[in-house]
């Protein structure tokens, strides 16, 4: 367990003289302890509000939603409506909400030509500004390491590197990001499946399930997920408007968010932030089931390379060389 998270006490079990039928409920002692008896519903919304754990303040309706899988299309709406109305609350800002689903014959790769990376980091913060990620707190998605030409070894390459001094002489530049397996080892872990894999072959994550045990991240052999400690702080004139439920919302404070290869635009036909503002056209994304797709060009003609590829995992982000 994180230092921060043993810090952290549950109001609950940190108070023995709080009257324990009135006392707020964080959400991990909430599922520690189950739902009890389920025969008074109106005694048991009661009891559990206000609802308060590392994400502040929730709702009973929060608490009580279905999981994603079995939400009708009028729960749904009611629930984007809700997470509109808290973001114009905390963040003074309308913003658009929506579930974007798959389309249909679609699954997506990734594909990145090291040869042509420069590390300039601009895919970091194009993907920041998309995806509505905490600016203090800093939380990035993307990672770029910078490596020694000729090696492969990503355990001593270097993170902190000055983007404004790239390329350097006998360097070479490998982001790394979500790699979107095909057998994710991070939805195996999580225990109340707030993490799935969708039938375009996107890992999502729940943000309204999640609860921040932080297994996933632990999981992941990519280092792609992130915790956020605390509530995401973001000017108004920085949000992105046009958000989707399991993609680029703001996030709730306590929760696992990850890279979604920006399913708010690729699930309406455009490419990722971060293919978008890259000056040396080393990224290529699309739809490996398109035979005549620019990515599985890239896989069908290019060296292609499969970081850590002995786990077993099938990332579907690939990295290749010019020749």
């Amino acid at each position: 367990m994180n230092e921060k998270d043993q810090n952290i006490k549950d109001p609950i079990d940190s108070d023995e003289n709080v009257d324990k039928t009135t006392a707020p409920l964080g959400r991990r002692s909430f599922i520690k302890a189950g739902l009890g008896s389920a025969a008074a519903l109106t005694g048991f919304a009661v009891a559990l509000s206000p609802l308060k754990d590392l994400q502040g303040k929730i709702s009973v309706d929060e608490m009580i939603q279905n999981h994603y899988e079995r939400l009708t299309t009028e729960q749904m709406a009611v629930i984007l409506a809700r997470i509109q109305n808290k973001i114009k609350e905390d963040y003074k800002v309308n913003v658009s909400v929506k579930d974007v689903k798959p389309m249909n014959g679609g699954e997506y790769a990734y594909a990145l030509n090291i040869g042509r990376c420069i590390g300039c980091r601009r895919c970091v913060y194009a993907c920041m500004k998309e995806n509505n990620n905490s600016r203090s707190p800093e939380l990035q998605y993307i990672r770029v390491l910078e490596m020694k030409k000729g090696s492969l070894n990503v355990e001593h390459s270097e993170h902190y590197y000055d983007p404004e001094c790239v390329p350097q002489e006998g360097k070479y530049y490998m982001p790394v990001q979500c790699h979107h397996c095909e057998k994710p080892p991070c939805t195996k872990v999580c225990p109340v499946r707030a993490t799935w894999k969708e039938p375009d072959g996107i890992v999502v994550v729940d943000y309204d399930w999640c609860i921040g045990c932080r297994y996933c991240e632990a999981a992941c052999p990519y280092w792609a997920r992130r915790f956020n400690f605390s509530k995401p702080v973001l000017n108004k004139e920085d949000i992105n408007i046009e958000m989707s439920y399991l993609g680029n919302r703001i996030r709730p404070k306590g929760v696992i968010e990850k890279c979604t290869f920006c399913l708010t635009r690729t699930r309406q036909g455009l490419n990722p932030a971060c293919l978008e503002v890259c000056p040396t056209g080393s990224r290529v994304f699309g739809n490996i089931l398109d035979k005549d797709s620019s990515i599985n060009y890239v896989l069908r003609e290019k060296r292609v390379y499969i970081l850590k590829e002995e786990l077993g995992t099938i990332p579907r982000f690939y990295y290749f060389f010019n020749k």
